[in-house]
């Protein structure tokens, strides 16, 4: 009888007695007792916080969501996420789920209100005789409001709060799930609580874990897998199968304890429970890939990834774009076409191998929307550096996650050519050109910068083939890709009118730095990526309409509303003169650098591209409906480690040239890009406007050497380099140094 009257006296014994009355007077003395209870290690902030058990709303900020990325046909390439979580509807949930997670967390959920007077009772008890908190009682809403406080933490402290052994919290806890209770319905309520859970092995939420434990929606668990996930919630890092033997063991305990209590409870059969135990855990790992490093397009996707990091429509802030990208459950729809994407790389395997030092990449973008279609390189994406594996995304500018890009070469020449069309060049006027050209000072040089400030250099600019020279117009000049001719030419046009037709075509540097405005800009001197160079290209392709590289097409958030995006267009440059360059690079095939490679069975134009010193090769070229750029070069330092005596994708080479690699690559894969598409033409240039020459014609030849230059088969008056097709002797590329046979 002492013992009993012992347990009268004590407070705590009280507080039993009175939650367990269930009366809300009861509750309310519940609470006022609690912080009088001594030495059990549960204390409250205030007697007057006590006092209070009405409902208190819960801010819920939305969950975590894992961001997927598709491709143009709708399949997923990529996903980000900060919780792998996928949020789903009660009724994508098996009924077996359901039930094993409520017998063994709750099973009197569906009669009891905020807080299970019984279960509640039995836990203080408990924890009186433990000295402390050791057993939870809690009902699936509490254990929810408690999940909802942990994941909105933003520090370590708050996290701890939010989990802490105290009666304050307990009382906090009490309120926001009176009025959880009040706000939602029971089914909800438990959605709600499955879709926040973890459930161990970095799956977040039911249907995660799902498809991380058993490579199934939660829809299609069975009664085995359902309680393996019920029994998981409890401790989920002691169970996590992926620590080893231990804890799958343990795992395998608390999933048979789930069975006996669905038993019990009448959900199952004591039969259907043994058959269930018996069973192995099943556990299949099921990976659970995340960022660009696991993409199947890992270039591609580092490309759609910066763009949402760098664009202020997805948020204010670089904090809120990072949220937005790794928890925003953003479904991301792309303008990656797979089979573009899939003669990009095919292409480029052929020629240059993973394990070469000097890289290929290329990029393949729409004229007149500017939807990048695909983005490839040679190297495989990652940071083993044994396995020449690169983190650069070397087809992007450095805003988009690539490098310093490479000197573009002569394909800049195109500006030029472009800039003396829209002075009033016509595509037969010229000028005699010589062997070299020599840059004068700045004091003395005819070129000017944007600023009106005089520019020059201590360089002279040589042929590489074209010997003593002669007239060059501008077709022949820009097909043989001479280029003192360029030199001369940029000198008349003027050198800021040629950057101002680049920077209007969209040309920037890779590194995001100014355009060095020299004397050189002609001969493509700035570093560039092949998506900026054939978005540039795409322009004229596009009988001069600008459009912004875009790689996101639509974006649907965690609520379903759906963003599109459409491109951002607008006419640059006059339609006729887009013509006319069309005109004169479709010769580039025909007649030019690239004869030796030939062209691709339908209109194209284009223009090779070699360094100074071989330092990198380029080719961007383009049809009326698609534009690419291939760059080689090595990315250890072009000018310490150039392009000659190489050998790449096994085969040996003196010098790289545009031709030599990126012709040939951008040729097999536009080949195999289009293949099916249709084929249309490029629209007659304006002859009236354009035909002919004005400003510098070539002189007529004399008569008396007319036979004697036709019995030569070289050009109008016996000048190899004037006129008609160019041998494997004139190709004229590019910026100094001798040239091959077949290069």
């Amino acid at each position: 009888m002492q013992a009993q009257g012992k347990d009268r006296s004590n407070p705590f014994v009280n507080v039993v007695r009175l939650l367990a009355a269930g009366t809300a007077g009861g509750v309310l003395t519940a609470a006022i007792a609690l912080p009088a209870v001594g030495g059990v290690g549960l204390t409250a902030k205030s007697t007057t916080e006590s006092l209070s058990l009405r409902p208190e709303q819960l801010d819920e900020p939305p969950l975590p969501e894992r961001t997927e990325i598709f491709d143009s046909e709708g399949k997923q390439i990529a996903q980000f996420y900060y919780q792998n979580r996928e949020s789903v509807k009660i009724e994508q949930i098996a009924p077996v789920m359901l039930t094993a997670i409520i017998s063994i967390e709750d099973f009197r959920f569906y009669e009891h209100g905020a807080i299970d007077i019984e279960g509640t009772a039995r836990a203080l008890a408990k924890n009186v005789t433990g000295g402390g908190v050791v057993q939870g009682g809690s009902s699936i809403t509490q254990q929810y409001v408690k999940l909802v406080q942990f994941n909105k933490a933003k520090t370590k402290k708050e996290a701890m709060a939010a989990i802490a052994p105290t009666v304050s919290r307990k009382l906090d806890e009490l309120r926001y799930a009176m009025a959880i209770e009040a706000k939602y319905t029971k089914n909800q309520i438990l959605e709600k609580y499955l879709n926040i859970s973890y459930f161990g092995a970095g799956a977040y939420g039911i249907q995660a874990a799902a498809k991380r434990f058993f490579g199934k929606p939660a829809a299609k668990l069975d009664l085995s897998e359902a309680a393996t996930l019920a029994g998981a919630v409890q401790n989920p890092v002691r169970t996590d199968p992926t620590l080893g033997k231990t804890a799958r063991d343990q795992l395998i305990n608390r999933r048979n304890t789930v069975l006996d209590r669905m038993a019990e409870l009448k959900k199952i059969t004591v039969a259907e429970a043994a058959a269930a135990k018996k069973e192995k855990l099943g556990f299949k790992g099921t990976q659970i890939p995340g960022g660009c490093e696991e993409s199947k397009f890992p270039y591609f996707c580092l490309y759609v990834k910066h763009e949402i990091l760098t664009n202020p429509e997805f948020g204010a802030t670089p904090d809120d774009r990072e949220k937005l990208l790794q928890r925003g459950g953003l479904r991301v729809k792309t303008t990656l076409d797979p089979k573009m994407q899939k003669a990009a790389e095919q292409a480029i395997a052929k020629r240059v191998s993973t394990k070469d030092k000097p890289v290929a990449a290329q990029a393949m973008v729409v004229p007149g929307t500017g939807e990048i279609k695909a983005m490839a390189a040679s190297r495989k994406f990652g940071d083993n550096k044994k396995k020449n594996e690169t983190l650069i995304n070397l087809a992007a500018d450095g805003k988009h996650g690539g490098g310093v890009g490479f000197q573009q070469g002569s394909t800049a020449k195109a500006f030029t050519l472009a800039a003396a069309l829209e002075n009033g060049w016509k595509i037969d006027d010229g000028n005699s050109t010589g062997a070299s050209y020599d840059i004068p000072t700045n004091a003395l040089s005819p070129f000017r910068d944007c600023k009106g400030n005089r520019v020059g250099e201590t360089h002279q600019v040589r042929n590489s083939s074209e010997g003593g020279g002669g007239f060059k117009t501008l077709r022949t000049g820009t097909e043989g890709s001479v280029n003192t001719f360029f030199m001369k030419l940029e000198e008349a046009v003027g050198l800021c009118k040629v950057v101002k037709v680049a920077e209007k075509l969209g040309i920037k540097r890779a590194d995001g730095g100014k355009l060095q405005e020299v004397p050189t800009f002609t001969l493509g001197v700035n570093e560039m990526d092949p998506v900026t160079v054939s978005n540039a290209f795409a322009v004229f392709a596009a009988r001069g309409e600008y459009c912004r590289p875009m790689a996101i097409t639509e974006i649907r958030d965690r609520n379903g509303k759906v963003t599109s995006s459409k491109p951002k267009c607008k006419q640059v440059m006059d339609e006729k003169v887009a013509d006319a360059v069309n005109e004169v690079m479709s010769g580039v095939f025909t007649r030019g650098t690239m004869t030796e490679v030939g062209g691709i069975g339908r209109d194209a134009a284009g223009k090779t591209g070699t360094t100074d010193g071989y330092t990198a090769a380029w080719f961007a070229g383009y049809t009326p409906n698609l534009a690419s750029a291939v760059s080689v070069g090595d990315p250890r330092g072009a000018f310490e480690h150039d392009l000659t005596n190489v050998t790449i994708g096994g085969q040996y080479y003196n010098y790289v040239y545009g031709a030599t690699i990126s012709g040939r690559i951008w040729k097999d894969s536009m080949i195999q890009a289009l293949k099916g598409v249709e084929a249309p033409s490029f629209t007659p240039y304006d002859r009236d406007r354009f035909g002919g020459c004005s400003k510098s014609c070539a002189p007529k030849p004399p008569k008396k050497d007319k036979d004697r230059d036709r019995d030569r088969g070289d050009g109008p008056w016996g000048n190899p380099d004037d006129d008609g097709p160019l041998d494997i002797w004139d190709t004229g590329e590019d910026n100094g140094g001798p040239i091959t046979p077949g290069r």
